[in-house]
């Protein structure tokens, strides 16, 4: 049975970053690879970034591209995602999400999720 929590959120002014935490238990990060999802009022939940297990191999929607990063360390249980030039298209849930060994940009593929945390940039 694996946790995760996902903290660092809040309200923040269009340009300006944030970097959003997910701290994995039961088991250890570095089985798993993760990916960061988001979800708008009224839209569906889509990707942003995954990384490997291993860390070796990241992955970004367009949308975020050149703006956002995402990292892992093993050591802590935790996946980072930083987000930068945030825009008010920005404004979402931002999940966490893990699945076993692999990565991907699917959210159906991914077995575990945390409970969000909230992303608002105003203009």
């Amino acid at each position: 049975q694996v946790q995760l929590v996902e903290s660092g959120g809040g309200l923040v002014q269009a340009g300006d970053s944030l970097r959003l935490s997910c701290s994995v238990s039961g088991r250890t990060s570095s089985n798993y690879g993760m990916g960061w999802f988001r979800q708008a009022p009224g839209k569906e939940r889509e990707f942003v970034a995954a990384i490997s297990a291993n860390g070796g191999r990241t992955y970004y929607a367009d949308s975020v591209k050149g703006r956002f990063t995402i990292s892992r360390d093993n050591a802590k249980n935790t996946v980072y995602l930083q987000a930068n030039s945030l825009k008010p298209e920005d404004t979402a849930v931002y999940y966490c999400a893990a699945m076993f060994w692999a990565s991907s940009t699917y959210a159906h593929e991914y077995k575990y999720w945390g409970q969000g945390t909230q992303v608002t940039v105003s203009s």
